[in-house]
């Protein structure tokens, strides 16, 4: 364990969770689960219940390695960089094999890490190329009640029962160039997913119970590959309006998630490849520019139209990521930039309280649970750092392999996939 700065013993210099019991902690972060039915022990979507990284897990371990805290470790055929999403016990993940010649669902059991469904759902003679940094089986499936939504990018998006049994296919024509990564989002009854392509870029939703396309809205804005986020933004009648919040290429939009509708957009201008997901909190939707130059914008989402000029609060240039997500912890925001640059910033100003570099490179995102923000590099080491506006990192945990893919933490675990492994981390119990 490396401690790299102790943190002072004022409690201004602390985040408020830090002092908060754990009921108080709880009742934080249901708020932000509040848009979503799954039970908090799950992790149902690319970066939890909310799609912000944030978990109500309040036991978990902070340091572990191949020979320390590791309940299983199963071996994951082909490549695929999406996230464990888990519900009821239950771990899906997509893969690539032959070269992404075949695209395949894979379920384990959470309990003893076996695998109990290898689904193949697409066959391609040609998958096309991809970036050095991505695969062919990228996106994050979307877990619900008996439905298990997989999606490929323009290689196909499907439903499966969680037998396995495929429930329907389809396919939208878009040219991704790199290869898929924008994962898809259920909203009610549709499943809405971005298609920023090199040749054509739109949001679609699709009827989630047949895979029929019920709305589609073009955009302009060359290649993205950014998972959208549902919010709920209050009206000064008291009342909420849901917008789904889909970065692209040159824009941010937000759509009526029923309709399909554009509600507000900000542009930054030669913004591409965009891949962090937006957060929100304190009325503050927060957004990356993508490639080449990254730059963050926080951006109060109650305007309409084009409100590049008028609603956006504040930016941030040093230590802007071009991959991972953020997560808000709190009153402030933590980044941390594809070099390794680790940021905290309070939320509603852009303040930043202090900028630290930790070793590696980074593609996967934040995720805070049981009071401790966790971070894992390229190479497999994930480092854990104590909240709050003075640095301090509690653990360095190595793992072998390359790792560009999420952790999830459910049921006082951790499940960490890396290029060749899916681990179950645990703590043993007392």
């Amino acid at each position: 364990m490396t401690a790299r700065l102790r943190l002072s013993a004022s409690f201004s210099s602390r985040s408020l969770c830090q002092f908060l019991g754990v009921a108080s902690l709880l009742v934080m972060l249901s708020v932000s689960f509040s848009k979503t039915r799954v039970l908090a022990a799950d992790w149902p979507q690319f970066r939890g219940p909310s799609g912000e990284g944030l978990s109500s897990e309040t036991m978990l371990p902070i340091e572990w390695s191949e020979e320390k805290n590791i309940r299983w470790k199963t071996e994951i055929p082909g490549r695929g960089w999406s996230s464990p999403a888990l519900r009821d016990g239950k771990i899906w993940l997509t893969t690539a094999v032959d070269d992404g010649k075949q695209l395949r669902a894979i379920c384990v059991d959470a309990a003893q890490g076996q695998i109990l469904h290898d689904v193949l759902v697409f066959e391609l003679d040609d998958p096309g190329a991809i970036h050095s940094k991505n695969s062919h089986a990228s996106p994050t499936p979307w877990i619900e009640d008996n439905r298990i939504y997989v999606h490929f990018g323009a290689h196909g998006t499907a439903c499966l029962d969680p037998s396995g049994k495929i429930l329907w296919k389809t396919k939208l024509e878009y040219d991704h160039r790199h290869g898929p990564a924008a994962s898809p989002v259920v909203v009610d009854q549709l499943l809405i997913i971005s298609c920023d392509g090199d040749d054509k870029q739109f949001v679609v939703a699709l009827d989630k119970l047949t895979g029929k396309e019920v709305w589609r809205t073009s955009r302009e804005g060359a290649m993205a590959y950014c998972t959208p986020l549902l919010i709920q933004v209050p009206l000064p009648d008291g009342t909420k309006q849901a917008q789904v919040v889909c970065p692209g290429g040159e824009w941010v939009i937000a759509y009526n998630p029923k309709t399909g509708e554009e509600i507000w957009k900000v542009r930054y201008p030669k913004g591409y490849s965009n891949v962090p997901r937006p957060v929100y909190a304190h009325g503050l939707v927060v957004v990356s520019s993508g490639y080449n130059t990254p730059v963050v914008f926080a951006i109060d989402p109650t305007g309409q139209g084009d409100i590049t000029e008028t609603h956006v609060r504040w930016q941030m240039k040093k230590g802007a990521p071009l991959n991972p997500s953020p997560v808000v912890v709190g009153d402030e925001i933590y980044f941390i930039s594809d070099g390794g640059i680790a940021s905290c910033v309070d939320m509603k100003t852009g303040k930043v309280h202090w900028q630290q570099r930790i070793p590696g490179n980074y593609s996967a995102s934040w995720v805070f649970a049981a009071g401790k923000l966790y971070i894992t590099n390229e190479a497999g080491l994930t480092t854990v750092v104590r909240p709050g506006t003075e640095f301090e990192v509690l653990a360095e945990n190595p793992l072998p392999g390359r790792t560009l893919a999420t952790l999830a933490p459910v049921d006082q675990s951790i499940y960490l996939r890396t290029d060749h492994h899916l681990y179950r981390i645990e703590a043993p119990k007392p």
